[in-house]
């Protein structure tokens, strides 16, 4: 039986991928399983059940609302996400993306949750039409879907954690531990504590932590102790070419804000100073030597997400199609937006990318020859502020002219703190670069004080969108559209204006068509019109694509 909605994958592919454990199809769809009462993810290495006993969900909290509960060999929790409204620019998608910030969820501050009616404020609509919205979508109401989705968490953190099941609740938003523990045994059918115990015994069994104890992160009072760190796992669909995606961020790294770090052989693989970034003028030779093999090399970098201040290092761990998360945070540190932080860090990586379909289709566009490369997806900023400070900063300038202006914009300006005896900096606020002076940075005084303007529209004005920002003098659409494309991860963003783009988009049409002696005079608005009509949504693996012909 299917459960999908219209568009979505048969009941035969979903059959031929389950029985065939396909990591391709992992987080696409869940099996239930209705003799046992779970479900599953499509590489579960338990048993195939058979066909006759078998329900398909398009996703988890469907699968959940007809009485399932998650299975604790593959643990769904774990599995990649799908977001078929991503790239669409609906109200369902903005309210998704405000949900997964934690919009509904609450704080060991005592700051209130939004409820949904302030939710809908926020989006311009009424109540009753955001939860049609996610009746029609999902089968459930905006509050039964955050809730699902916090549980999940707090699941995935006593699986994958020894953090106290207190400050589990905090970190998936609950500020009751009674109501923690109710809603766990109602939705999941069993309590936090029967899960950790079970997860226990397995790492346990496993040697990955101390099994006289099982407390590694927590000090000799029992307490917490929020600098030792903890590690989480982050699944993801193959390919992912980690390679290209770590010369992206090495040629364009920050010095004491994102460092590289290889455990097979070099203690600290580091980006070059700021003030060395300009001695190389050979970019295409800097960018080949920055893509080197990927067997260790993991990138790290500090974040601050409210009260909470810290660094995470990622390590690919590609035999399994996953990423190791080592999350180090200050002792003045809570835990309430370590989900958020798993989101950023999840769209940062673009982990939730369906490299199968998208890849698909970038090798069927009209009028040019596309091999794609297999795995490359969108390297994202640390947040929007940094992307569209780092697309004003990139006007008119090679990339190295560029990263040594942005090293100059965080040493000046960006706040520091220390960590295990390091110091770190953080990229500045838009409350510092609202005034700032910016005479460090050799650059025209417009784009100077196209950085404050900005900077303070956005304190000014929280709450508008990204297009807003356009009114702002100085901020143009190619710079939108890169804020988009970093900040926001937003997949159909083909940036046909950017010289790159365009260069190599007529070298490939020309090559396509050889004996064309028109072809260097096609209408390139003509021809970039139907392509972007054509790839939608993923306009924005276009871009990245023929940045990297």
């Amino acid at each position: 039986m299917l459960e999908f909605r219209a568009g979505h994958l048969s009941a035969t592919v979903c059959r031929e991928a389950r029985m065939s454990c396909d990591v391709h199809f992992d987080g696409k769809f869940f099996v239930g399983v209705l003799t046992t009462g779970i479900y599953c993810r499509t590489v579960c290495p338990a048993v195939a059940p058979k066909e006759q006993n078998v329900r398909y969900f398009d996703l988890a909290v469907k699968a959940a609302l007809a009485g399932l509960r998650p299975c604790l060999r593959c643990r769904p929790d774990s599995a990649p996400g799908s977001n078929p409204w991503k790239g669409t620019g609906t109200t369902l998608a903005r309210a998704i993306s405000l949900i997964e910030a934690g919009a509904l969820a609450g704080k060991s501050s005592g700051e209130a949750a939004l409820t949904v009616t302030q939710l809908a404020d926020r989006l311009g609509i009424s109540s009753r039409y955001l939860n049609k919205l996610f009746t029609e979508g999902f089968g459930t109401s905006p509050k039964q879907y955050a809730l699902y989705r916090q549980l999940l968490f707090a699941k995935q953190l006593l699986h994958q954690t020894q953090l106290p099941i207190t400050q589990v609740a905090l970190a998936a938003g609950f500020n009751s531990i009674r109501r923690f523990n109710e809603a766990f045994k109602q939705n999941l059918q069993l309590t936090p504590s029967q899960l950790r115990k079970t997860a226990l015994i397995k790492a346990a069994k496993e040697h990955v932590i101390d099994p006289s104890t099982g407390l590694s992160e927590i000090n000799a009072m029992g307490e917490f102790v929020p600098h030792y760190g903890l590690t989480l796992y982050q699944y993801y669909r193959p390919p992912l070419d980690w390679s290209s995606q770590l010369a992206f961020y090495r040629l364009r790294a920050v010095t004491g804000m994102e460092w590289f770090t290889s455990q097979v052989s070099h203690p600290q693989v580091s980006h070059p100073q700021a003030s060395d970034a300009v001695q190389v003028t050979d970019e295409a030779h800097l960018a080949a030597e920055a893509k080197v093999d990927d067997n260790g090399l993991e990138y790290g970098r500090c974040f601050a997400l409210g009260n909470m201040r810290g660094t995470v290092q990622m390590s690919h761990e590609p035999k399994l199609n996953r990423f190791k998360l080592s999350i180090a945070l200050t002792e003045d540190s809570t835990v309430d937006e370590l989900q958020q932080l798993v989101t950023q860090i999840r769209r940062i990586l673009d982990l939730d990318a369906d490299m199968q379909q998208i890849e698909q289709g970038l090798s069927t566009l009209p009028h040019v020859e596309l091999t794609p490369m297999a795995g490359l997806r969108i390297p994202g900023a640390g947040s929007l502020f940094e992307a569209v400070c780092r697309a004003i900063l990139g006007q008119q300038v090679t990339v190295v002219q560029a990263t040594k202006l942005l090293n100059l914009l965080v040493e000046a300006y960006g706040e520091r703190f220390y960590l295990n005896g390091r110091e770190y900096r953080l990229f500045p606020t838009p409350e510092i670069i609202r005034n700032a002076s910016l005479t460090e940075l050799n650059m025209p005084g417009a784009r100077k004080s196209a950085l404050n303007a900005l900077a303070a529209f956005i304190c000014d004005y929280p709450e508008a969108s990204v297009d807003e920002w356009l009114s702002v003098k100085g901020i143009g659409p190619w710079t939108i559209a890169y804020a988009k494309l970093r900040g926001l991860g937003e997949p159909n963003v083909f940036l046909d204006s950017d010289l790159i783009v365009k260069k190599h988009l007529l070298a490939l049409y020309a090559k396509t068509h050889p004996q064309d002696v028109s072809a260097t005079t096609v209408s390139y608005p003509d021809l970039c019109q139907q392509l972007s009509q054509s790839i939608a949504p993923w306009g924005s693996y276009l871009t990245f694509q023929l940045w990297h012909q």
